[in-house]
């Protein structure tokens, strides 16, 4: 074995045997949190490190892959890989991912939640994988964009959003989701949050049926524009259409490709049964991209484009921040809402609309969610794997798509004191009750898109042995 490395004085003689990997992960984590290492160094080739320190190749490209899934580090084709992030020296390697923030829901409207003192593993539903937004072929675009767009294109547009968008989106949307819609039928928005704003406003005081359970996050928003939301039960088949007969309402959202927060797909009979029911669905296609054990399910849009209101948003394939999504109302409710966007924005920004219209055009959109999607089944499988080690008796669901799952355990303790037994541990879950206003069982909601294999894993440990007591002895304290 070599004497060792040059970079950062590595000697792989100190390593433990079988941790290597680990090893040399939690090095370059201390050389970016001291300073050593900066955004922007540049780590040694895989294969250079790795004779240096006289260990396999596959240790060193493993390691690199860790700091990536992170958020550390970044993989630049030409430029090798280089640091990305910076941590501070007194924050413990596994607070490292950020301040905890509120947990955003279909809607991307945020539930209140207590201090973030303490928790380590945030594992909220609706966070997406921030590090794999794709910024480089974001950069890419955005250069073609600036080169070839004209002055008229930074003025005041049509409030509709940039026609190269919405052409592009009424192609994509067609091949990916079935939908039936020429660019004139599209409106781009501010995400799923703004488009049920904007249905609202249009809409009125009235009432709405809601899936329940259902988006606490968008029940919320809909209260605060004005209307009273009505729960409607949904099981395994998805929403229970009898029931939403039953109410008389003549209005309901729901999220049929992947309910949340259960995960269940509206099954074909209470599809026709929802069309023959004959009133106005608001359909969020809520994490529709995201699918690993299931055959894709074409939007309800495509059936009834008269009486579906469509919404769609990059939150949870980009990120929430760049604020994009788009909407195909009716069109009997095209004119009002166009007036409404008109009234409120005067339109989105225009710069990153022809950047996602250049993104989806040039294929790098579809090839960015086909590598979203590999990542995010590694990190599903990652936990359904802990789960089953740590959390044996639990019963998992909602596990063929989406960001994240849903957890029972064979007790009847609330959930909200299994999830305030789980933040003592430092991992933040939501309880499934959150997301009811009817009666039913207990549960957590835990999402897995924002951290890497082997943080999930530590998380569910962790879980494992604080919930396997409480369940085990009753005992919370």
């Amino acid at each position: 074995m070599s004497a060792g490395s040059d970079f950062l004085q590595l000697r792989a003689a100190a390593a433990p045997p079988k941790g290597l990997t680990t090893w040399l992960v939690d090095a370059i984590r201390g050389a970016v949190a001291d300073g050593r290492l900066a955004p922007g160094a540049r780590l040694p080739a895989t294969r250079d490190l790795a004779v240096d320190l006289g260990v396999s190749r596959g240790v060193v490209v493993e390691a690199y892959q860790r700091l990536v899934d992170e958020g550390l580090a970044q993989a630049r084709t030409g430029a090798g890989t280089v640091i990305t992030g910076m941590l501070t020296a007194s924050t413990p390697p596994a607070a490292r991912s950020g301040e905890p923030v509120a947990a955003s829901t279909p809607a991307g409207f945020r539930l209140p939640l207590g201090p973030a003192e303490g928790i380590e593993f945030d594992l909220s539903p609706g966070q997406p994988d921030l590090a794999a937004f794709p910024r480089a072929a974001w950069l890419r675009a955005e250069r073609a964009v600036l080169t070839s767009m004209t002055s008229a294109d930074l003025g005041y547009g049509d409030p509709r959003g940039v026609l190269a968008l919405r052409r592009e989106l009424a192609v994509w949307l067609a091949r990916t989701r079935g939908t039936r819609a020429e660019p004139d039928d599209i409106l781009v928005v501010a995400g799923v949050a703004q488009a049920l704003a904007l249905t609202a406003r249009v809409l009125g005081a009235r009432n709405i049926a809601m899936e329940d359970p259902g988006s606490r996050g968008a029940r919320d928003q809909l209260t605060s524009w004005g209307l009273r939301t009505h729960p409607v039960p949904v099981d395994e088949h998805g929403l229970r259409v009898e029931d939403l007969v039953a109410t008389g309402l003549d209005t309901v959202l729901l999220t049929p490709a992947h309910q949340f927060p259960t995960g269940v797909v509206l099954g074909p009979a209470r599809r026709r049964e929802l069309l023959a029911w004959g009133g106005l669905v608001l359909e969020d296609d809520y994490d529709a991209e995201h699918r690993y054990d299931r055959a894709p399910v074409a939007a309800l849009q495509a059936s009834a484009p008269d009486r579906v209101v469509y919404m769609g948003s990059t939150s949870k394939t980009l990120a929430p921040g760049m604020r994009l999504g788009w909407m195909i109302p009716p069109g009997a409710l095209r004119d009002d809402l166009i007036a409404v966007k008109h009234s409120t924005d005067l339109g989105n920004p225009a710069l990153s609309q022809l950047v996602l219209a250049h993104l989806l055009r040039s294929g790098e959109y579809e090839r960015h969610l086909r590598r979203v999607r590999q990542r995010q089944r590694r990190r599903r499988d990652a936990l359904l794997t802990a789960l089953e080690q740590h959390l044996p008796d639990a019963r998992v669901e909602g596990v063929a798509a989406g960001l994240h799952l849903v957890i029972t355990l064979p007790s009847d303790i609330p959930d909200t004191v299994l999830a305030a037994s789980a933040a003592e541990v430092g991992v933040r879950v939501q309880p499934l009750s959150w997301h009811r206003t009817l009666p039913g069982r207990p549960g957590l909601v835990i999402g897995y898109a924002a951290h890497p294999p082997n943080r999930l894993d530590e998380a569910a440990r962790r879980m494992g042995a604080r919930l396997g007591m409480v369940v085990r002895t009753g005992i919370t304290r």
